[in-house]
């Protein structure tokens, strides 16, 4: 009996102290959540990372950085998001038709959920409201709002995105704003101070320096068709940094600040901003036309090196090697051929792939540029019209993506979730000539998650397929209970 009361006592005093455990870890602990995004880096051991939280001695030989910091602190802002997540934390693959095709999850069991918050920074560029950011701050976002230097707070509505570049611009309704006017990166030196302005860790309006160590820089973080002509700083640069200003001791906005390179999450000395020269582009593209219009040159690409400068019976290694021209393109029609190597654009000299790309994005389907191109020892003029991913010179409109699906909608009744055995989902009533009819869905088809985010209503299913950047991955059940998945390009 003693012996039972004993154990019974140890029991109880044990599951106090993980309670205890549990409770300070959950509300005292001052560890903040950081969301990694591990890419091929050259350096072993180090991963570059997106800097937005998760949901949840004065000597006389530095320069005077106040008047820049007083100019650009009023005009970043605390961007803050609310979305959706399904699942309690399940592991993923990170790909759609991972989840799909082997459910971890569990497909048929829908999983409560939750909300999930998130934060980054922005900047003001306008009197009238206009707001830069990075799109991974925004991504899936449901809700955003923005809270000025000031502490005054807006609901903010997303105007347009780019995932290609890593930028977003926002709106809030307001008139008389603080902001910042646009700098010349391309006049930017090696070695220049700059400072970084914005969020970390929540701590609103917070303000580093450092210099500029390199430009041009990829670090692979974008993913395939990206373009990545990243500033690389050394000014201190956090979570909740993401979608912040870089400016020059002018108080200029050179660059959106985004990625950095780290080992732990935290600045470790490496920082990352997408150029001002190519967020100037995304924000009159998104601004005009609603869609940021990709003049492309039409050629596959390498950078030169030691080896192949040899070959070619260069005196140094310079310019950008062409693999092959497209079919199609326009560097080909103009006469662009393997083997080239390209040394100037517009009189500009390249000297890597980023280089060559950040210049030829600055430009639209239709505009000209004029290449310097090494041929056969001996250096020509060339003369390319840039062409869009068709193939033609036509600017892309902002179609509404819901419309390419050809299909209507309507909500599942209650009994109709219960004889599916599932807890939501939205119901095709009607395919039509489109994306839906293409793919072989039918009328009764369920949609139950759109990119693996679960879906209740038409608005629903928009938000998803209005942010989604080139494909709508969808996983559903048919009235007669087969379960069904669909892979729908929105590109074409």
């Amino acid at each position: 009996m003693k012996t039972r009361k004993l154990i019974s006592t140890f029991a109880i005093a044990f599951l106090g102290a993980l309670a205890g455990v549990f409770i300070y870890s959950q509300f005292f602990s001052a560890e903040p959540r950081i969301i990694e995004v591990p890419v091929k880096t050259n350096h072993p051991g180090t991963n570059s990372m997106f800097t937005s939280l998760p949901a949840g001695s004065s000597s006389a030989q530095y320069p005077d950085l106040t008047y820049a910091a007083e100019k650009s602190v009023h005009a970043v802002v605390h961007v803050q998001t609310k979305g959706r997540s399904s699942g309690s934390g399940a592991p993923s693959s990170g790909h759609p038709l991972f989840d799909f095709f082997f459910g971890p999850r569990g497909f048929g069991q829908p999983q409560p959920q939750q909300p999930v918050m998130g934060s980054g920074s922005g900047v003001i560029i306008s009197q009238d409201g206009y707001i830069v950011t990075n799109n991974h701050v925004i991504d899936r976002a449901d809700e955003i709002e923005i809270t000025l230097n000031d502490n005054r707070s807006y609901k903010a509505i997303l105007v347009g995105a780019d995932p290609t570049t890593d930028i977003a611009l926002l709106k809030i309704e307001e008139t008389d704003l603080p902001y910042l006017v646009y700098g010349n990166s391309d006049a930017l030196n090696i070695g220049e101070w700059v400072l970084a302005v914005g969020n970390p860790f929540n701590l609103t309006s917070t303000v580093t320096a450092g210099i500029v160590s390199a430009k041009s820089r990829s670090i692979q973080i974008l993913g395939q068709m990206s373009i990545e002509a990243f500033i690389q700083t050394d000014a201190a640069v956090n979570p909740g940094n993401s979608g912040g200003a870089l400016v020059n001791t002018r108080g200029e906005l050179i660059g959106i600040n985004t990625a950095i390179a780290s080992r732990t999450g935290s600045f470790t000395g490496y920082s990352f901003a997408v150029p001002v020269s190519i967020v100037e582009k995304v924000v009159d593209d998104l601004l005009e036309f609603g869609a940021v219009q990709r003049g492309l040159l039409g050629v596959s690409i390498r950078g030169m090196n030691n080896e192949l400068a040899r070959e070619l019976g260069m005196d140094r290694v310079r310019g950008v090697y062409v693999v092959e021209p497209t079919e199609g393109g326009g560097a080909k029609a103009a006469g662009i051929k393997s083997r080239d190597v390209i040394l100037s654009v517009n009189g500009d000299a390249v000297n890597s792939v980023p280089q060559l790309q950040e210049r030829v994005s600055r430009f639209r389907p239709g505009d000209n540029v004029q290449l310097e191109v090494l041929r056969d020892g001996k250096r020509k003029p060339f003369t390319v019209t840039l062409r869009n991913i068709h193939g033609n010179t036509d600017l892309v409109q902002n179609v509404d993506k819901m419309s390419l699906l050809g299909a209507s909608f309507e909500p599942l009744s209650d009994d109709e979730r219960q004889r599916l055995r599932i807890r939501n989902g939205i119901k095709v009533t009607e395919v039509g000539s489109g994306k839906f009819r293409d793919a072989g869905i039918r009328e009764g088809y369920v949609i139950i998650q759109a990119n693996r985010v679960p879906v209740n209503s038409e608005d629903d299913l928009r938000k998803v397929v209005d942010v989604a950047s080139d494909a709508l991955f969808l996983s559903g059940v048919y009235q007669n209970g087969r379960t069904s998945f669909y892979a729908i390009n929105l590109q074409e």
